[in-house]
């Protein structure tokens, strides 16, 4: 082999820097957990079926310095037996992340992509914590964070809907 070969077969990046992951997930933490059960211990002998829950989730970010972030993946459930609440669970759960994107990406990733590594121990979360207090464990449902992204743009006053005909308008303006 020459030596022209030889160089042809090394890599084109070898001694220059390769560019920064998009996403690093730095650290995931349980920031806040809270469950109460005001009604018990009666509520385990009134209740003859399964509570009502109701769940509302959120995600918020913040930046931290430069590049890097917290997000925060909040879950609140509460479960209704006729009158009374049977319990009450609450959670904060973050991560670090690094985001290394153009910065009409950045709001995306943050509230799309990074709350998509949370849930999973989240929701193991809310199912142990529930379980814990003498409930059944409640199992969350998959959330489409695309989806809650979405309706939180068209919610907000003065925005065109966020859809993909919507943005491919914006680029060509």
């Amino acid at each position: 082999m020459t030596d022209q070969q030889n160089q042809e077969n090394q890599p084109a990046a070898a001694n220059s820097e390769q560019p920064a992951a998009p996403l690093i997930i730095n650290t995931q933490y349980l920031k806040d957990l809270s469950f109460e059960s005001p009604n018990a211990p009666a509520i385990f002998v009134d209740m003859k079926q399964s509570p009502d829950v109701s769940v509302n989730l959120d995600v918020k970010a913040s930046n931290i310095k430069d590049n890097l972030f917290r997000v925060s993946l909040l879950i609140s459930a509460e479960a209704r037996y006729k009158d009374k609440v049977a319990f009450i669970c609450e959670s904060e759960f973050c991560a670090i992340a690094t985001i290394n994107v153009s910065p009409e990406h950045l709001e995306p990733v943050l509230l799309v992509e990074v709350p998509k590594f949370l849930f999973p121990s989240a929701r193991e979360i809310i199912a142990t914590t529930t379980r814990n207090g003498g409930f059944m464990p409640l199992l969350l449902n998959p959330i489409d964070f695309m989806a809650l992204y979405i309706n939180k743009k068209q919610q907000q006053p003065g925005a065109a809907p966020a859809t993909p005909a919507n943005e491919d308008k914006k680029k060509e303006d």
